[in-house]
């Protein structure tokens, strides 16, 4: 009986809100697309690309084996990995835009993609988002051992070995280390940035940098652990920060931040990029440790993508359906009628905020 009652309220939800809707669901493009998976009429510097493989805050179910969850994000293509990425970047961009010194959105997109190449070519030797490294010593004894496409180390999160160095960013949700969020390509992409953002905060509250360079020494941060410049190992920087931001160049002007197609560090491809200026093409903004208001977040935008569409009541749907995990800001933009609990008339409230849109 309460299994009959359980299913019966998850069809009531799904249907009540659909036909609510009167909408249909977004078409996922299919994994083998080469072409945009976005709608190309989206002002992408302004909205982001809008999630169009419909990702929630996991990638994965919360309860499935470590199996299951490596299975799901191995078979992801790089196109699939790549929106994995801009999926965080667009629900955080506020934050990060300001961080750092960046208003081109894509831009920052193909800053990303550059490092998942220098960590681990995106996926496109056949692993999808499912890359570990640093593991023989077993699951988070070593500090360095990473996971997903950003090759998101343990330290970056909460609850891993005490004598791992802290990291402090307290806009963005941080994760405990358990198998199910280290595993889950989604919650490690969410981390990266998060443990970017950290080492950018390090490069100009320690050692006082500025312009590209904090960029540049945050790069070098999540790699080492230390987000200095000294001058005194540039071969270094050519062969971490430097290449990363050649391969972002080439991703960046050859059209590529949205298809299929990968490089790798060293490819020949990016040579022209390897520039004595290669940080040039990156801009003069100056990252900054302005404080965000968190009042950016509105009610009702499920995936903090500054937009409220279906998108969001799709997540909100599968929330409820126990199919879905929210970060403590989603679930309070998500308690629509703040009544400290979401339920099914948020879900109607949320209905009501679309349709007036």
């Amino acid at each position: 009986m309460n299994n009959f009652k359980k299913i019966s309220k998850s069809i009531c939800i799904t249907l009540s809100c659909l036909f609510a809707f009167n909408l249909t669901l977004p078409i996922t493009q299919s994994h083998a697309a080469s072409i945009i998976a976005h709608d190309p009429n989206r002002n992408v510097q302004k909205e982001g690309v809008g999630n169009p493989f419909n990702y929630g805050e996991r990638n994965t179910p919360a309860d499935a084996s470590e199996a299951e969850i490596r299975a799901i994000n191995h078979k992801m293509t790089v196109q699939e990995v790549k929106y994995s990425l801009f999926k965080e970047i667009d629900e955080h961009w506020d934050l990060i835009r300001i961080r750092f010194g960046q208003d081109n959105r894509e831009m920052v997109y193909a800053l990303f993609l550059g490092m998942g190449t220098r960590e681990s070519t995106l996926g496109g030797n056949g692993d999808g988002g499912d890359i570990e490294t640093a593991f023989s010593e077993g699951f988070g004894v070593s500090s360095a051992h990473a996971y997903g496409p950003l090759q998101t180390a343990v330290t970056a999160f909460a609850d891993c070995n005490p004598t791992f160095m802290k990291e402090n960013v307290p806009e963005m949700f941080q994760y405990s280390f358990t198998r199910s969020n280290f595993y889950d390509c989604i919650i490690s992409n969410h981390m990266g940035i998060r443990k970017t953002i950290h080492f950018i905060q390090s490069a100009i509250n320690d050692y006082d940098l500025s312009g590209y360079q904090v960029v540049r020494a945050a790069l070098k941060g999540f790699n080492t652990g230390w987000a200095n410049y000294t001058g005194d190992n540039d071969g270094y920087y050519k062969n971490y920060p430097d290449e990363i931001i050649a391969l972002a160049r080439w991703y960046y002007e050859n059209d590529h931040l949205y298809d299929n197609v990968f490089t790798w560090t060293n490819d020949t491809r990016v040579d022209s990029y390897r520039t004595n200026d290669v940080w040039s093409w990156w801009g003069n903004g100056e990252p900054s440790l302005e404080e965000i208001s968190s009042a950016t977040s509105l009610i009702g935008d499920i995936n903090l993508n500054g937009n409220v569409n279906i998108v969001d009541a799709l997540i909100l749907i599968k929330y409820l359906l126990g199919n879905e995990t929210l970060s403590n800001e989603q679930i309070k933009v998500a308690d629509i009628n703040e009544d400290n609990k979401i339920d099914i008339i948020d879900i109607v409230l949320l209905k009501n905020l679309i349709l007036i849109q």
